[in-house]
């Protein structure tokens, strides 16, 4: 390597694959060029991410890896998004993927730019044996509550599965009235690869309804706020009033006065 230049040693490290980088640095390391040693040391710190997230991939199957020890075949992640906004729908989704997933940079969705829930968005549908989402809206929320309206979208969501679960993993929380067991997992939507496909499902699907209600609603902000009890929201509200789209069992201090 000696005999290249910098510019040469930047352009090969550029264009490497994950598993070439060790030997790479290797070759590199006796260069005393520091701006060579700087590239390796670059390459260093890229490598020690990847193996740290092939640990965190490892680490979150772990959950699935014992329902399949214990003899179950089709396990299911499920998880909501939604359930404190003051306007919108609360969504579930249920993942079932497959057996050691490894999808780089799935993780539970509030832990994601709205830009890498995306692009995993595509990814999970793509890669996921099954998946299903389901959908319940504000007048059904103020109707049975929202917990147990999110019960009721975690259902939709799980009758969506072209196969009924036989293990379902679920983010805090047990499921009633379903024939199938369960394990709830505290934070398992940074603990579990098909709970956390499920939370991203869940996420994107809820942001994208609540993109198309800032169309209609414009001058309440739900695209930046997506319903939550921003001060913004609230000072739309105090001024437009409600829309039909606001859960009035959140309002009621705001709707008696």
């Amino acid at each position: 390597m000696i005999e290249k230049s910098v510019k040469e040693i930047k352009e090969i490290a550029d264009s490497l694959e994950e598993s070439e980088y060790l030997q790479f640095i290797e070759d590199i390391k006796g260069d005393e060029r520091k701006s060579v040693q700087k590239i390796a040391i670059s390459m260093a710190k890229k490598l020690d991410k990847i193996r740290a997230e092939e640990e965190r991939l490892k680490k979150i199957n772990i959950y699935e890896n014992e329902g399949y020890e214990k003899g179950y075949v089709y396990i299911a992640g499920v998880d909501e998004a939604g359930r404190g906004p003051l306007a919108g729908p609360v969504v579930a989704a249920v993942a079932v993927m497959k057996k050691d997933c490894r999808i780089k940079g799935i993780n539970d969705s509030k832990k994601l730019s709205e830009e890498k829930r995306n692009e995993l968005f595509d990814i999970i549908k793509q890669e996921a044996v099954d998946f299903g989402i389901g959908i319940v809206g504000n007048e059904e929320i103020d109707e049975y509550n929202i917990l147990n309206a999110t019960y009721m979208a975690m259902k939709k969501a799980i009758n969506c599965l072209k196969k009924s679960p036989d293990y379902i993993l679920a983010d805090a929380v047990t499921i009633p009235g379903i024939d199938m067991d369960q394990k709830a997992i505290i934070k398992g939507d940074s603990k579990s690869v098909s709970i956390a496909a499920a939370s991203i499902l869940a996420k994107v699907t809820r942001d994208s309804i609540m993109y198309q209600y800032d169309e209609i609603y414009p001058e309440y902000g739900f695209a930046k706020h997506k319903g939550y009890g921003t001060s913004e929201h609230y000072k739309a509200i105090e001024e437009y009033g409600i829309t039909p789209i606001h859960r009035k069992s959140f309002l009621k201090n705001i709707i008696e006065d």
